[in-house]
């Protein structure tokens, strides 16, 4: 059991917008998406969030989660081009705001991470939350091959 401080309290709990925020979006998006290979990447990003929100859930309540700081998932993803031959081009463009939109939100998140896992003092918190920014940078690098493949950069 670890103690949290009320700024560590209230970074948390920022935190935690962050990644319901983001649960809420890849939701919206895998309902907006055109193509079914995004859908699923959506998908499977919007429970890589919940994770990530239920880890801070544990920290919150004073238990570190264990981590796995290996994590190779955006190097090792390769989607198949779905926008290849004929296709509909609204359908595409639909597709690619919708990744360009993801890719931002990522961004932003993973700087957050990056600025808040420095306020605190237990390395075992700043591991995890390491951990979930290089998670969500490789949600970014995801849809970045998705979008690369499809011809949408």
């Amino acid at each position: 059991m670890i103690n949290i401080s009320e700024k560590e309290r209230f970074i948390l709990r920022d935190l935690q917008d962050q990644e319901k925020l983001c649960i809420e979006k890849y939701a919206k998006n895998e309902n907006s998406a055109k193509d079914t290979e995004l859908k699923n990447l959506f998908k499977s990003i919007k429970q890589e969030e919940q994770k990530h929100f239920d880890s801070l859930a544990q920290l919150l309540n004073g238990t570190v989660p264990s981590v796995n700081s290996n994590d190779t998932a955006g190097k090792d993803y390769n989607p198949t081009a779905s926008y290849a031959g004929s296709f509909n081009q609204t359908d595409k463009d639909n597709d690619k705001f919708l990744c360009t939109d993801a890719i931002t939100t990522e961004k932003y998140v993973a700087s957050a991470y990056n600025y808040d896992l420095f306020q605190f003092g237990n390395s075992d918190v700043r591991k995890l939350l390491n951990d979930i920014q290089t998670e969500e940078q490789n949600h970014a690098e995801k849809i970045y091959k998705y979008k690369t493949v499809n011809e949408m950069v």
